[in-house]
């Protein structure tokens, strides 16, 4: 079947209805999880409370309530017909792991019975050798371990009880993306409630939040199979723009695709079945390019919620005849997809700490965690950035609406004036929301609709919102722990030192309000000055100025990762608890490793390509061509009717003579690269290799115009992107 017969069956494809469950989204909503209506339902009196206790209190389960808890999880799993169990975790792939195991065991009479304990619930051990480890671990020293995490939910998928885990070494050493994100979580808390306590003495807990957007693409699932780099790697390699894209903004909000919507309803249904909250679906800019959000969260939760949609995406979308990509930049020229983190903050007595109060201390306190989520990003703007750098993500940075490889905040004008007037006024001046007292001289105001008064800068990678930041820079196909344990702890090393400061304030007999104002002034125009940037990310002189300014400007992915151990990295994160230095150093070794792994294996499959696939094509033609000439001036017995065919012989020599000059020298940068035994300097080699992509892209692209369409062995962007 060649490219036409496979574009042919993509428009003949008829939309597969949506599997839309009888009733209410409500009444089944959250039926494939073990949630508080199930334990209330299932578990004795004394399982339930030791296990409510474990979730809300932090207390350890002891083996006697494991096994209530797991009776109660068995009963309710095998009514919906569960067979096998699995911890399901979050390894440093960037995916998720799960070996299964059945229910069955013997019953000492020569059959089998279903058996589940709180062994099985609460412990596992995996080989943490066949994991990513950065030496933490050997091929001669396996063993791993994974611990149930009881603060996010057990759920079902297929006939599989999943259990959610963390997983660590033998030697205690964190291998996954959950653990140092709960230490991190506990860390924010620890430091933001001795702050909350200023305002209210009965905080005890602080919740770190976050509302994940989904971007993705859909391809044609028989397209999909006749292009090797999408396969491969997830996006296309080569491809020259289609004539018309993303320009005239028409897919944007636009109406939705009947296959894509019967995909996105059953999306949805599957996702409620599992207690995930998702509630907006639309197109995005590019072409085929789709974005799904849920209702926020608490950022454990939300994260394994993430996690568990990117699977069912992919699975899901098969039955529709899609494949999902959830590549950042999976086609040249359009819009590439990110996954904006919505961060924010709140107590346990109900008060979102990123919002504006009702009253003067309530501003005073949102004044205060705002500014002090700004110095941390200002401090750790660089760490920030290695923590969404990736192969992959490098290309969509900076690109087509993306936010550029530089961390700023974005605050807007009314909070940008209400920051400088608080330098401007004494430190005891109320801050009070307009309209709710009558205004006076010196008055710091803040509008009553404040959520909507600010605007968006798409060019912003961390921008406020109105009552929370959004962290634009984080790629489609990461993790959220990654961006949120390192923002989650650099708030909390800034709330440690901001407490200090004003207890010094408290010592010279100052009252907590202009404590608290004498300790923001110095932070609020040391952030003006620096972090916080408003206008177009995009142009050259904002990147002179943020350079000037201190901020970090890299934008070689490898050199990135070094911040995670640079001695500011290295103190935040020990101070917190959330990393030691071991754990932070075998992080980067997976880091330059993947990376390394990542380009090598596009790097192989652009010469392949350009190889067996492109070359073979043009010379095709040009054989073509020839015979043409050849007939020609065998009639005419000249060439002077010939001139397009010479013109186009001698471009496509021109072209093909490129593209194998740039893939042998690619093949031997790859095999150079190779002999270096340092993984940083290897992937650095690697970073060159990757630089070098878009010279051997460039003769193809134009061969792609010129060789006869019918020969041209790859999908077209043309046809790729408009199938639906």
């Amino acid at each position: 079947m060649d490219r036409f017969d496979l574009v042919k069956e993509s428009f003949e494809k008829k939309s597969v209805p949506a599997e839309i469950p009888a009733g209410k989204t409500s009444e089944y909503f959250g039926e494939l999880v073990f949630d508080r209506k199930k334990m209330c339902k299932y578990l004795d009196a004394g399982s339930l409370h030791a296990l409510l206790d474990c979730i809300e209190g932090g207390h350890a389960l002891d083996r006697k309530t494991a096994d209530g808890v797991a009776r109660g999880m068995k009963e309710w799993a095998m009514e919906h017909g569960v067979t096998h169990v699995t911890h399901w975790f979050q390894p440093l792939t960037e995916g998720t792991a799960e070996k299964h195991d059945s229910l069955i065991d013997y019953d000492g009479k020569g059959g089998v019975i279903e058996t589940f304990d709180g062994k099985m619930l609460a412990q596992q051990e995996p080989d943490a050798s066949s994991f990513p480890s950065g030496g933490i671990r050997a091929t001669f020293e396996a063993r791993g371990y994974t611990a149930w995490d009881p603060t996010s939910p057990v759920f079902i998928l297929d006939d599989t009880l999943c259990i959610p885990t963390v997983f660590i070494s033998y030697t205690g050493e964190a291998l996954d993306y959950k653990t140092p994100l709960k230490k991190a979580l506990k860390a924010v808390s620890d430091a933001a409630v001795p702050i909350c306590k200023f305002f209210d003495p009965g905080v005890t807990k602080v919740f770190s939040y976050l509302g994940w957007e989904q971007e993705y693409f859909l391809v044609d699932e028989s397209l999909y199979s006749a292009r090797t780099d999408l396969m491969i790697t997830g996006r296309t390699l080569f491809g020259h723009n289609s004539s018309k894209n993303q320009q005239l903004d028409d897919h944007y909000f636009g109406s939705i695709p009947p296959r894509v919507a019967a995909f996105m309803r059953d999306l949805e249904v599957a996702g409620h079945r599992l207690g995930i909250p998702l509630k907006t679906r639309h197109n995005e800019v590019a072409p085929n390019q789709f974005e799904l959000a849920p209702i926020y969260g608490e950022t454990n939760l939300a994260n394994d919620q993430n996690q568990i949609v990117m699977n069912l995406m992919g699975r899901i979308a098969r039955k529709h005849g899609f494949v999902v990509l959830l590549h950042e930049k999976p086609f040249d020229g359009v819009n590439g997809s990110g996954k904006h983190n919505n961060w924010s903050l709140g107590t346990d007595k109900g008060a979102q700490l990123l919002a504006p109060g009702k009253d003067a201390k309530g501003n005073l306190q949102f004044i205060t965690f705002f500014v002090n989520v700004l110095a941390a990003v200002q401090k750790h703007n660089g760490l920030l950035k290695a923590s969404i750098a990736s192969a992959t993500n490098a290309h969509r940075l900076g690109a087509n609406e993306a936010p550029p490889a530089i961390v700023s905040a974005f605050l807007g004008r009314t909070m940008t004036e209400v920051l400088h007037k608080l330098l401007e006024v004494p430190s005891d001046t109320p801050i009070e929301i307009a309209g709710k007292k009558s205004k006076s001289v010196g008055l710091v105001e803040i509008p009553e609709v404040f959520v909507d008064n600010t605007d968006r800068n798409r060019t912003s990678p961390f921008a406020f919102t109105g009552n929370r930041f959004e962290f634009r820079a984080v790629g489609s196909c990461a993790n959220c722990a990654g961006a949120m344990t390192t923002l989650n702890a650099a708030v909390a090393e800034q709330l440690i030192a901001f407490k200090a400061d004003v207890d010094a304030e408290l010592a010279k007999g100052k009252k907590t309000n202009v404590a608290i104002m004498d300790a923001l002034k110095p932070i609020i125009k040391s952030v003006l000055g620096t972090v916080c940037f408003d206008g177009n990310g995009y142009t050259e002189e904002w990147k002179r100025e943020a350079e000037r300014r201190g901020l970090d400007v890299e934008t070689n992915v490898p050199k990135m990762f070094c911040e995670f151990t640079k001695p500011a990295a290295v103190e935040m994160f020990t101070k917190t608890g959330v990393y030691t230095e071991k754990e932070l150093q075998a992080r980067n070794d997976v880091k330059w490793e993947t990376y390394i792994k990542k380009v090598q294996i596009e790097s192989r499959v652009m010469v392949r390509m350009a190889l067996n696939h492109i070359i073979p094509a043009a010379l095709e033609y040009k054989s073509k061509l020839l015979k043409e000439v050849a007939l020609a001036k065998e009639v005419y017995g000249n060439l002077d009717n010939c001139g397009t065919e010479l013109v186009l012989l001698e471009n496509i020599s021109r072209h093909v003579d490129e593209v194998r000059a740039r893939a042998e020298a690619m093949r031997e940068a790859r095999k150079a690269a190779n002999l270096i035994g340092n993984d940083y300097e290897r992937a650095l080699a690697y970073h060159e290799i990757a630089e070098s992509f878009p010279a051997l892209r460039r003769p193809i692209d134009k061969l792609e115009e010129v060789v006869d369409n019918k020969m041209w062995p790859l999908p077209k962007y043309r046809e790729l992107l408009f199938i639906n």
